[in-house]
Formats: C-alpha cells, structure tokens, sequence
C-alpha cells in the first residue's frame, strides 16, 4: 500500500512545522511543504535527514496567497510519490490570511482529491466564533473558512473536510499578540493572552498538530463537514 500524500500550507514554522515532522516520522506519509521561507523549509529537509526521512519531503517556496505558488504546490505532489493528493492541510495562522487563497488551492486539488477520497483539513479558530477588538478581519476570515469548510463537505462528499480548532498555541502569532496587542485590543483581551503565555497555558504545537495530521492521512468520512475542537472527545484517538 502506497504512503499518502499530503500537501501542508504554513509549513515552515509553529502548527504547520509540527504537522509536517509527525506526517511523515509517525505517520508514514509524504509531504509537500509550502511556505515563504527557503531557509526554514531546507531546515526541515536536514532534520529529517538524520532520520533518513528527507526523501519524504519536498517544498514550494512561495506565497500560497498567490496562484502560481497553489499550482505549482498541487503539480509537485501529482508528480511525485504515488502521483495523488490524499490530504491538503489549510493552514494559515497570521493575521494576513487571504481567504480567496484558500479557495484557489482547494480548487486546483479537488481533482486529485475526489479520486483518492482524500481529506481536506483546514486549521481554523476561536476566532471563527468569537470576536476581538481589533482582529476584524482575522475574525471574518476563519469565519468564512468555517461556513466554507461546511458548504465543501455538502457539495464534495467524495472529500472529507473537517475544520480544526488547534487550541491556544505557543507560536510566533502568539508573541506577535504579546508584544504588539496592546495596541488595538481591549486591555482585558490582551491581559488574558499575557496570562496563557505567563501562567503556561499554551500548548506545544506538536499537541493539535498530531490530530491535525492524523486526520490529514485518516479521518473517515463522519466527520466531515464538522467544526471541532482539537481535543474533542470525538477526536481522543488522534491525539500524540
């Protein structure tokens, strides 16, 4: 039986970093990275190098809001390994996120996607259901990616879709919110995300990125269309 193949956005650092080491080194799958970052994508390489996994791993260097960048991602991985997309991570954490990116990826891989009964995995948020002063445009865009991620399930049910809220993670989105917050946010919100990181309540990226890739390679079909968190109950068995 072939290994899968997923193709991982935000790929080179934070949640995305995570999904792609445990893609690969635990769950036996090959991996197509996207992100802007050569440097930080060619880090990746070596380490799993000295697992003697690197040939599991090649990248995009690119900005996945950019057409180009989707495209020239999907045809390596139709290219490469077995020659499908079985799983496309969405993963996007900054506060630029592109929304109509999203739906340009999505609709070059659907193809390869419907062929394999793949999944489409797309990393959402809190957000998606709360507000916060001054993440207005963060909070409409997870917003639009959830109801997207419902409306691809009904009209693909050949795809699994599932969108994942990772939980408050220790990732560069989190310093950035720590160090430049308290300029647009109300002081209450921004005391509360100095309290996760102070009292130590942000998770390892590795925690939802487990479920996250387990469910990139496996997650059946029921679940599809559902907005869940990354330590629902439903989910107990693609945890690390």
């Amino acid at each position: 039986m072939s290994k899968p193949t997923l193709i991982v956005t935000g790929a080179s650092r934070g949640i995305g970093k995570s999904i792609v080491h445990l893609a690969i080194r635990n769950l036996g799958a090959n991996v197509i990275g996207v992100a802007r970052s050569r440097d930080a994508l060619e880090q990746i390489s070596q380490d799993l190098s000295t697992f003697e996994l690197a040939d599991r791993f090649k990248f995009v260097v690119g900005d996945v809001t950019k057409a180009p960048t989707a495209e020239e991602a999907v045809e390596l991985a139709k290219k490469s390994w077995n020659g499908q997309i079985d799983g496309l991570v969405v993963n996007a954490g900054n506060f630029d996120i592109n929304f109509f990116s999203v739906l340009t990826l999505v609709q070059l891989a659907l193809p390869s996607l419907r062929q394999s009964n793949g999944r489409v995995i797309l990393v959402s948020s809190g957000a998606a259901n709360n507000t916060y002063h001054g993440w207005g445009a963060y909070c409409t865009a997870k917003a639009a990616l959830k109801m997207f991620g419902e409306t691809l399930a009904k009209e693909e049910s050949q795809v699994t879709t599932v969108s994942i809220r990772p939980g408050i993670v220790d990732t560069e989105m989190q310093a950035a919110i720590r160090a430049k917050g308290q300029g647009s946010m109300t002081p209450g919100q921004h005391a509360d995300f100095i309290g996760f990181h102070t009292n130590k309540k942000l998770l390892h990226p590795d925690e939802p990125g487990h479920v996250i890739a387990a469910l990139a390679v496996g997650g059946p079909s029921s679940l599809s269309g559902q907005f869940l968190s990354w330590d629902d109950e439903s989910l107990k068995a693609y945890r690390k």
